[in-house]
């Protein structure tokens, strides 16, 4: 995709995202299909359908081409997302969808004459804006990932097991746990050396509360039980109004790798790691294999069920299941952030400075009474501060004088590490979402330069303006980019904001959380928090698709809208959807069912991880 694309003042401009024509690919810049009779613009709404994508009559026999126009007559749709370009005005006429006439209706989009050349001579272009009927159209939805067909392809197998879970991060790792806890052979497939994902090597700390009491799942109850046994407990043990119910732990990052290890040893899990997802195979609506590239090369790991972990459903969209990217609105992903670790810091003058000099009473209350508590007593204590309308003028001063870029203090947040003295833990620095994409490989590692230059000017700004920062240092950078949002699943159910809003419950619910609609993004509004005692719920049907039988997706990746993803996205939920995952998947294996035609609520409930009060 040129670069062009990811210039900010064209965010509100239009852009193809799929093109088609008879002749051969021209070189185009976005994904093309060349088409012949055989090729229908599918209209038709029913499972297995490939509703508003491009179709190949022979691969869907059962195609109603009276609702779907042949690409040889047109049939495309236009794009509302952003447009590539440099600012050059090109008109362009529309065909007709199903009219197999150009129309005289002319659109303006700024493109870069490169981009232009590109598309010249295409028969037409048009959006994947489908999935069910049921399920919204949205300008979000995602083209079909690039891959290649492994089915008939000859490599080794390492393993043939039960389940497979591909992705080790706070989902993958309880998938594979829960698993084999419950007697399936399992094996957990991670791309770095540690699992725990973001947790562990995205320096993500802590785990954001659910604002939802009783949301923690025995997984998680077992995880914080075992994190206590290391020396330094996981939890505060206060309640505020701003700070309550389940998911409030505080994992120290070096532990929780050690403890992810030893209890995917004990309960039988393979591990495999360094070995990176390149494709999966499939067959009669089944995966019957995924690609991994290791040490050795290519191989295949055969299983039953497979469970993407992979926070970006990669697995999902190698196997075609349908999928979203972004927000409906703008078309953009919640902004990156690369965090960091900061060492050689005297917290108590840091608080000091913030309620004293600052007047900043971000820290209060109980909070307030912990940190003078553990001052007192001469212990570490635990202290968050952040950016916000007290102490704004405080970290605006730092981009008068040269030291900041306004990017820089878009988002800053600091924790104290329990257990790590004398450390703290920057949620920060935040890459500007209009630049920067989470669904783009190119601007992803473009974000991955840019946020270190930020992450190396907050660190001085820091250690020359705030006192406690005197003699600081990074002493730990984040290996794995903090993606918020990426792609989404289109499951069997699709939640969206008013699951949220409406604190809706379902009988195969598989966990509950009130987190907020929590949307790092300058153009979006967050939306009403639920208020204290509500919560909603997440059904299992949103873990399920409709085209692949034996595939479970859990994390952020799962089924839902923009705005619902950044609700359920969080450490805690993630979780809990990944215990369900790896339940329900050794369930339906010892009970002969398909993952998605598994019935949670018909799972004993002594063997459930969570049952809805309903």
């Amino acid at each position: 995709m040129p670069q062009e694309k990811r210039h900010p003042l064209f965010f509100n401009t239009r852009r193809f995202t799929e093109a088609f024509g008879i002749a051969e690919d021209p070189g185009c810049a976005i994904p093309y299909t060349q088409v012949d009779k055989n090729f229908y613009w599918s209209g038709d709404g029913r499972p297995g359908m490939k509703y508003n994508r491009m179709v190949d009559i022979r691969e869907c026999p059962g195609l109603n081409t009276e609702e779907c126009p042949s690409g040889l007559r047109g049939g495309h749709r236009l794009s509302e997302k952003p447009v590539t370009g440099d600012g050059g005005k090109v008109e362009a006429l529309i065909q007709k969808r199903g009219g197999g006439f150009m129309e005289n209706k002319s659109f303006s989009i700024p493109i870069s004459r490169r981009s232009f050349m590109k598309l010249a001579g295409l028969t037409a272009a048009g959006m994947m804006l489908g999935g069910a009927p049921d399920v919204p159209k949205a300008e979000a939805t995602a083209p079909p990932t690039p891959s290649m067909d492994f089915s008939e392809a000859e490599l080794p197998v390492l393993f043939n097991v039960d389940v497979c879970v591909v992705g080790g991060g706070p989902a993958g790792t309880a998938a594979a746990i829960s698993a084999a806890r419950k007697g399936a052979k399992t094996v957990l497939v991670e791309r770095g050396i540690s699992l725990g994902g973001l947790q562990t090597q995205g320096c993500v700390f802590p785990c954001m509360p659910t604002f939802a009491h009783d949301s923690d799942t025995p997984y998680i109850t077992d995880l914080n039980r075992r994190m206590e046994a290391q020396g330094t407990g996981p939890l505060l043990g206060i309640e505020t109004d701003t700070y309550y119910g389940g998911g409030c732990g505080q994992y120290i990052p070096e532990y929780l790798s050690l403890v992810y290890d030893e209890m995917c040893e004990e309960a039988g899990v393979d591990i495999l790691y360094n070995a990176a997802l390149m494709g999966a195979a499939t067959e009669d609506g089944k995966i019957t294999a995924c690609v991994v590239q290791t040490v050795e090369g290519l191989a295949k790991i055969q299983a039953r069920v497979f469970i993407d972990g992979t926070g970006d459903a990669l697995l999902a969209r190698f196997a075609g299941v349908p999928a979203e990217k972004g927000s409906e609105k703008t078309g953009r992903n919640q902004s990156m952030s690369l965090r960091f670790e900061m060492g050689g810091i005297d917290v108590g003058k840091v608080y000091r400075f913030f309620t004293k000099e600052l007047k900043d009473d971000w820290t209060r209350g109980l909070f307030a009474q912990i940190v003078e508590d553990a001052l007192k007593q001469g212990k570490p204590p635990f202290l968050e501060f952040a950016k916000w309308k007290k102490n704004e003028a405080f970290f605006q001063r730092g981009v008068e004088q040269g030291t900041l870029k306004q990017d820089d203090i878009v988002y800053i947040q600091a924790f104290t590490i329990p257990g790590k003295t004398a450390t703290m833990s920057m949620n920060c620095p935040q890459m500007p979402g209009a630049i920067f994409s989470a669904t783009d490989a190119v601007s992803q590692s473009k974000a991955v330069s840019f946020g270190r230059k930020m992450m190396r000017r907050l660190a001085a700004f820091f250690a020359g303006n705030i006192p406690g920062f005197e003699k600081s240092y990074i002493s730990r950078e984040a290996s794995m980019v903090g993606v918020r949002e990426s792609w989404r699943i289109r499951g069997k159910y699709y939640m969206d904001a008013a699951d949220y809003f409406k604190a809706r419950k379902f009988p195969d619910a598989v966990c509950r959380t009130a987190y907020p609609i929590d949307i790092h993004d300058v153009d979006l509004d967050l939306g009403e928090k639920l208020k204290k005692g509500q919560y909603y719920e997440i059904p299992y049907r949103a873990l399920v698709t409709n085209e692949i039988s034996n595939l479970l997706v859990a994390g952020r990746c799962a089924s839902g809208s923009f705005a619902a993803q950044a609700s359920f996205r969080i450490q805690p939920t993630c979780m809990s959807m990944g215990e369900a995952a790896g339940i329900a998947a050794a369930w339906g294996i010892r009970h002969g069912v398909e993952a998605n035609a598994v019935r949670w609520e018909a799972i004993p409930k002594n063997e459930r991880s969570y049952v809805s009060e309903g």
